[in-house]
């Protein structure tokens, strides 16, 4: 991660000072068997707590991955599940007023269990299935607040609705 100041010039010709945070590009997953979705749970720094989200993540090592590769990355190390079938269902911008990072979405279907193998930081993660109508009802309550899985979700519909 980088956090940067930029000197910037404004339409009306005033100049100031833009904060930029550049990370890399990130994926996220949804894991979906029929009506469960899989979800992981981790404490979140910055915000003191845990909290339940599609897997998600980057690669900084390795920032020429192809997007599809890095899903399939996370979904393996953060889950230990396989997809059979992935499909990207959209771009999402994390804060475009802040940061340059962009994430690409993925539905995982046709999934087979394997074991994690998460990362160092990730050793307090949890992951566990919920069905959809209890993810949402999650989401109603405040109890899922990722603004990306969110997102993402709404991917997901989108696309359920474009099906014949």
């Amino acid at each position: 991660m980088v956090v940067r100041e930029d000197a910037i010039g404004r339409a009306d010709g005033t100049t100031g000072i833009y904060g930029v945070v550049d990370k890399p590009h990130y994926a996220l997953v949804i894991p979906m068997d029929g009506e469960r979705l899989r979800l992981v749970e981790q404490y979140r720094y910055p915000l003191g707590m845990r909290r339940w989200e599609f897997p998600q993540g980057t690669a900084p090592d390795r920032a020429d991955l192809p997007p599809a590769a890095l899903a399939e990355r996370e979904l393996r190390e953060e889950t230990g599940l396989r997809a059979g079938r992935l499909v990207e269902l959209g771009l999402l911008d994390v804060a475009p007023g802040m940061s340059s990072q962009r994430g690409r979405v993925f539905l995982a279907t046709e999934l087979t269990e394997g074991v994690h193998e998460r990362e160092h930081e990730e050793q307090d993660m949890r992951s566990a299935w919920f069905q959809r109508a209890e993810f949402e009802a999650m989401i109603a309550r405040g109890e899922i607040t990722d603004a990306q899985s969110i997102a993402a979700y709404t991917l997901l519909l989108l696309h359920e609705h474009a099906q014949p």
